[in-house]
C-alpha cells in the first residue's frame, strides 16, 4: 500500500479543504487530479508531514510517522523554493545530507542524480542564472538523489517548453520503470496519461473516482460520419443490437462486432460512410464529467 487516509478532514477556518477523504492507493504510478481548490495540494501536504489534518489519520508506504520516512520520499514543490545564490551541486548534496546521506556519499549522487536529469556544466553557475526548465531539472534531482522508493511530485513540467517537457515525462517514465512509485499532481492531462496508471480524482476535498485509468476510460466507442438517409441508417443499426446516439455528423455507436455490423447497416440503408474510427474518452473528458456530475451539473 502506497498511502491510505481514513475520514481524513483539514479545516481552515470554516473552509473544509478536506472532508473526511477515505481511500487505499496501491504503489505504482497514481495521478491526483482536481479542480483548483480541490484540496489536492492539502493532501499531499499532509501525505509529506508539512502539515496537522484536523481529524482522521493517514499512512504512508505502511507509517504513521513521515518523519521516519525522510530516506524513503522524495518531493518536488510546484513552486520555486530554490536558493538563488547557490549551485546546482551545492543545492542537491545539501538535500541528499537532509535525506541520511554522509557529505561524501550525498556528493557522489548529487553528480550522478544531476547527470540523469541532463544538467551539464550548468550545475556549477548559480541557480538564479537558470531557465525555468533547468529549475524544473533541479528540482527533482533534489527529489531523487537519496534513491526515494516514493517520489511526489507536484506540477513537474510547469513553465518547461515542449522538449524539456517530454524529456521530463520520459524521465519520470523511467524512474516508474526502476520500481519507484510517482504520485503526480498535474493540470495537464496529457502528461498524466503518459506517465500514470492510477489516477485518484478528487473535488471539494471529497473523493470522486480512484481506479485504473484505462478502466476509468471505459470502452471505446466507434465513430461513424455518413451522407445519406440518416433514420434508415440508425434503424438498420438497432435491428443489429447496436446502441447508436448522435447524428450524421457523427454517430457513436457501442455493439459487438460494431464495425461489420456498420458496413452492413450502411449497405440496406443506401447511406456513404465518409468516416469510421474508435475513439477512448479522453483523461480531460473523464475529469469534467466526473467533477461536473459531483457538483450536481
Amino acid at each position: 500500500m502506497l498511502f491510505s487516509t481514513h475520514r481524513l478532514s483539514k479545516y481552515y477556518g470554516s473552509f473544509k479543504a478536506l472532508n473526511e477523504l477515505t481511500i487505499e492507493v496501491d504503489e505504482g504510478t497514481v495521478a491526483l487530479l482536481g479542480p483548483n481548490g480541490a484540496g489536492k495540494s492539502t493532501l499531499l501536504r499532509i501525505l509529506l508531514g508539512l502539515i496537522e489534518p484536523s481529524e482522521g489519520s493517514y499512512e504512508i508506504l505502511g507509517n504513521k510517522n513521515c518523519a521516519a520516512l525522510k530516506d524513503m520520499i522524495g518531493y518536488m514543490p510546484e513552486h520555486d523554493c530554490l536558493p538563488p545564490h547557490l549551485t546546482a551541486v551545492g543545492f542537491v548534496s545539501y538535500f541528499g545530507q537532509l535525506s541520511g546521506l554522509s557529505a561524501d556519499v550525498a556528493m557522489e549522487r548529487t553528480h550522478q542524480t544531476l547527470d540523469y536529469v541532463g544538467m551539464g556544466e550548468e550545475r556549477y553557475r548559480e541557480i538564479e542564472s537558470y531557465s525555468t526548465g533547468m529549475k524544473q531539472r533541479v528540482k527533482l534531482a533534489q527529489a531523487i538523489v537519496h534513491n526515494p522508493k516514493v517520489v511526489f511530485l507536484d506540477e513537474p513540467t510547469n513553465g518547461m517548453d515542449p522538449e524539456g517537457r517530454e524529456e521530463m515525462l520520459s524521465l519520470l517514465k523511467d524512474l516508474a520503470s526502476m520500481g519507484k512509485s510517482i504520485v503526480l499532481s498535474s493540470h495537464l492531462l496529457p502528461d498524466v496519461e503518459f506517465v500514470c496508471r492510477n489516477a485518484v480524482i478528487i473535488n471539494n476535498g471529497e473523493l470522486v473516482e480512484y481506479g485504473e485509468v484505462e478502466e476509468l476510460l471505459g470502452t471505446r466507442t466507434l465513430r461513424v460520419k455518413i451522407y445519406g438517409n440518416e433514420k434508415d441508417f440508425v434503424k438498420a443499426l438497432k435491428n443489429r443490437g447496436c446502441d447508436v446516439s448522435g447524428t450524421g455528423s457523427e454517430f457513436v455507436i457501442e455493439g459487438d462486432d460494431a464495425t461489420s455490423k456498420v458496413w452492413d447497416a450502411a449497405k440496406d440503408a443506401k447511406v456513404q460512410i465518409r468516416y469510421m474510427g474508435f475513439r477512448s474518452r479522453s483523461l480531460e473528458e473523464l475529469f469534467l464529467d466526473t467533477v461536473e456530475g459531483k457538483n450536481g451539473n
